[in-house]
């Protein structure tokens, strides 16, 4: 039965991502062919020097001499089969380009999001568990600081402390140049460079993570079933576990799904300070250029990451609470 439930509040979402991928595709194309200039008009500008006939070369190698519709329709052509055209920046697929740098971000995003809601819900069980006395206090200030602290500024200080002074982490890159690493030690590596970028992108959602949590939980423990559990004499960890903390990650779930589509936002500012080769210093990069067709593939992908991710999401919920149906 819950099986069947699960199956059919995926169909229906499934059913309901599709209108919102093909509106994204359309919005995205048309906004940014609002912008005025293209990319030829920075490579030239660039070179020092270009000629009409030049200018009318690129333009025509690229596909920017065709009008609006002509574009649409040579855009959505090559997108049903899986080519997102070619960047006029770099000269190469916008596929190869994006999916060279999406691992690094994923890794970024994913690690950044997972230990803030894992240090997030353990402060705001600990703080509602001891609610009222020093061990609250002390993490709501903590709390307090990092969800009004400026995440550039966190990565910065977290450079000066863990890389200059205590030289104990790498400040920049995603791994250690001209050393072949190999099994651990490349793992090593590789998580040595993370700590910093993962930590910076995550404080805020630390903070907000266990203010939320704290306040779900303090909410739950006044409800009648949390009563009748402690009355039947269940562990108080059980309770805490199994009754309480269960129902609270409701409102954390569902803001941890919208959050997702900011991470991409604190990953470019994130990803440009420490140097890590990901899709936010591409999207700079091709917002300077101009390149549409790299920025059309980034927020293609980007937008469909935060379609499954919600998806995920209503079944994550949907496994939860068994009360939500399917309409």
């Amino acid at each position: 039965m819950a099986e069947r439930r699960l199956w059919r509040l995926t169909r229906r979402s499934l059913w309901q991502a599709v209108p919102t991928v093909v509106g994204i595709v359309l919005l995205n194309f048309f906004l940014l062919r609002l912008i005025p200039g293209d990319a030829v008009d920075v490579l030239a500008a660039e070179s020092g020097s270009a000629t009409a006939q030049t200018l009318a070369r690129w333009r025509e190698h690229f596909g920017l001499d065709l009008n609006l519709g002509q574009q649409l329709w040579a855009y959505l052509h090559h997108l049903l089969q899986l080519d997102l055209g070619l960047s006029p920046r770099f000269n190469l697929p916008v596929t190869e380009l994006v999916f060279a740098r999406l691992p690094n971000t994923l890794l970024l995003m994913l690690g950044a999001l997972g230990t803030a809601l894992l240090v997030g819900l353990a402060a705001g069980a600990a703080m509602a568990t001891w609610v009222g006395r020093w061990p609250d206090r002390l993490i709501s200030l903590v709390v307090l600081l990092m969800y009004s602290t400026p995440g550039f500024w966190v990565g910065l200080m977290a450079v000066v402390l863990f890389s200059v002074h205590l030289g104990w982490l790498p400040s920049d890159g995603i791994a250690t140049l001209g050393q072949d690493l190999q099994g651990s030690a490349w793992l090593l590596d590789r998580v040595k460079h993370a700590l910093l970028p993962i930590f910076t992108l995550a404080t805020f959602y630390i903070a907000l993570y266990a203010r939320l949590t704290r306040a779900a939980m303090l909410d739950v423990q006044r409800q009648d079933f949390v009563r009748t559990a402690r009355a039947k004499g269940l562990h108080p960890a059980r309770v805490a576990l199994r009754h309480i903390l269960r129902n609270a990650l409701l409102p954390v779930t569902t803001l941890a799904g919208l959050h997702f589509a900011a991470l991409f936002g604190g990953a470019a500012v994130t990803e440009t300070l420490f140097g890590w080769p990901g899709l936010g210093r591409l999207t700079l990069e091709a917002v300077m250029s101009r390149d549409f067709n790299l920025l059309l593939g980034i927020l293609l992908l980007s937008s469909m990451l935060v379609v499954v991710l919600n998806i995920a999401v209503d079944l994550l919920q949907a496994w939860l609470d068994p009360r939500i149906q399917p309409d």
